[in-house]
């Protein structure tokens, strides 16, 4: 476990990216299981999707709750936890009766759960490496689109084979069987097994506390730039599947596209890490926030399936690219050891936008009979977003003004 042979970074890292792959797409899978949900409960899709709002601002605090947490007992034991909670709301859920309970079971007990996950293990992962550190960070943030890539085509195929009951209790079952023993091969620090973070150890930074985070400016620009740009893109992929049925795709199919977006966004949370470590992660982060808001304005004029697919794809990489990039920014402007609260804490905000960018998207459509006007929406909130991005301050500025 030491620096001879493998370096144990890459096996936490492998770890995080699968227990996130699980229980993200299992969280991500309510857009599949949309449908199906409106056609047995005779629920409005309006109030399924608020199912998603309360999902994403359970997962909100959450991670604020287990990023904390995981600044004092490690990652580890936080993800594991996590995995119980998880397969317990979806198992759960499944057994619903009324829409309170499915808030309740779905809404909370499965956003809280995943919040034990990316946030804390991201900042978990920063403390690996202090070279590669945007790839370290972009390869656990892939896990959440290779768990919308393989969870949305196996939602859909278990539904199929069965029903969307069966579908969501077998998912639950896999969160226990995968998500608990990962979690158990991560490690909190290199300290652990008696090595330290490749590239060595990290340059002196001042240290701050939670409550000096929380008072500066640049932590609420980065948070604020984070919850425009899920806002911007969670009602698009929210309502992929559905929005992709209407113009004709066939349900499997529509699943598909879903499944590729989160394919296409593996390659950008990879390259955009990558891209970060060379030209920097405010550069990268406003580049891909410009590609983001273009491909949602091209929904507009998709029709066929071969056009949802091609656009998922791009899509893709723009919304999954700019995910890793807040953390990286996060890191280098308050240091390593209260990243799980500061990280823990942009996230919070930022699913405050994923919510309502789902509960809109289901609401304009119950409203207008469309979903035209929240693709216009988010393309003006995606360009918002950007905008942020340019008043992000550089690091050595900080440190000599605001939280002097």
């Amino acid at each position: 476990m030491g620096q001879r042979g493998l370096f144990y970074g890459w096996v936490v890292l492998a770890a995080a990216a699968t227990v996130i792959a699980v229980a993200m797409g299992a969280l991500f899978s309510l857009g599949v299981f949309l449908k199906p949900i409106e056609d047995t409960m005779g629920w409005s899709r309006s109030a399924i999707s608020l199912v998603a709002l309360i999902n994403w601002l359970a997962m909100g605090l959450g991670s604020f709750v287990w990023g904390a947490l995981s600044d004092r007992i490690g990652g580890r034991v936080v993800a594991a936890a996590g995995g119980f909670v998880l397969g317990l709301g979806l198992v759960l859920s499944s057994q619903v009766a009324t829409l309170g309970q499915f808030y309740v079971t779905f809404g909370v007990l499965v956003g809280f759960a995943v919040g034990a996950f990316y946030a804390p293990l991201t900042a978990t992962a920063t403390k690996w490496f202090t070279t590669n550190r945007g790839l370290a960070v972009g390869v656990v943030s892939a896990g959440i689109g290779l768990g919308t890539f393989l969870m949305a085509p196996l939602s859909r195929w278990l539904t199929s084979l069965f029903d969307w009951r069966v579908a969501m209790l077998l998912l639950g079952d896999l969160a226990w069987l995968v998500v608990i023993p990962v979690a158990l091969l991560i490690r909190n620090a290199p300290g652990d097994v008696g090595t330290v973070a490749l590239g060595g150890r990290s340059a002196p930074q001042r240290d701050y506390s939670t409550a000096q985070v929380l008072r500066a400016p640049q932590f609420w620009a980065i948070a604020l730039t984070h919850f425009a740009c899920c806002a911007a893109h969670s009602g698009p992929i929210f309502h992929m599947v559905t929005h992709a049925i209407e113009q004709g795709v066939a349900g499997m199919a529509a699943a598909t596209v879903f499944g590729v977006s989160g394919l296409g966004s593996i390659a950008g949370r990879i390259g955009c890490g990558l891209l970060a470590d060379r030209v920097g992660a405010k550069r990268t982060l406003v580049a891909g926030l410009a590609l983001q808001a273009v491909m949602v304005a091209s929904y507009l004029f998709t029709r066929e399936a071969w056009s949802f697919y091609a656009v998922a794809v791009v899509f893709g990489v723009a919304y999954g690219g700019v995910m890793p990039l807040y953390a990286l920014v996060t890191r280098e402007y308050f240091g390593e050891k209260v990243m799980g609260t500061a990280y823990g804490a942009v996230f919070l905000i930022s699913t405050v936008g994923m919510g309502l960018g789902s509960f809109a998207g289901g609401w304009i459509h119950d409203a207008l009979g469309t979903y035209a006007w929240l693709y216009i929406t988010s393309t003006a909130v995606g360009v918002g977003a950007m905008a942020l991005a340019f008043t992000f301050r550089r690091p050595s500025l900080l440190a000599q003004g605001a939280l002097g």
